[in-house]
């Protein structure tokens, strides 16, 4: 997975490309843990994930909880919106098509 970061004043944007699974999911931790301090909202643009593995909704989860709800995640594919609505995620997430 690779991870591109645009910063616009106390946005941040991640665009995500490839597979969140065990493997790669630690790489948006990483990600979370580098955020500026005075981000205010956090957008994960989804458009170029293949696959989301459990390991990847605990990432997710994550950057919910470290933004306090100031999370939207852009562009889910229908896999995944499936995934996140079968742990209840999709309707607690602010998530544009």
């Amino acid at each position: 997975m690779t991870i591109e970061k645009k910063k616009n004043g106390r946005n941040t944007e991640l665009i995500l490309n490839g597979w969140m699974d065990t493997l790669n999911a630690p790489l948006l931790g990483e990600a979370l843990e580098s955020l500026e301090s005075d981000t205010e909202h956090l957008t994960l643009d989804m458009t170029d994930i293949e696959y989301c593995s459990s390991a990847g909704i605990r990432q997710i989860v994550a950057a919910y909880k470290r933004m306090k709800g100031a999370l939207t995640l852009r562009n889910v594919n229908e896999n995944i919106m499936t995934l996140l609505n079968m742990t209840g995620l999709g309707t607690r997430l602010h998530i544009e098509p």
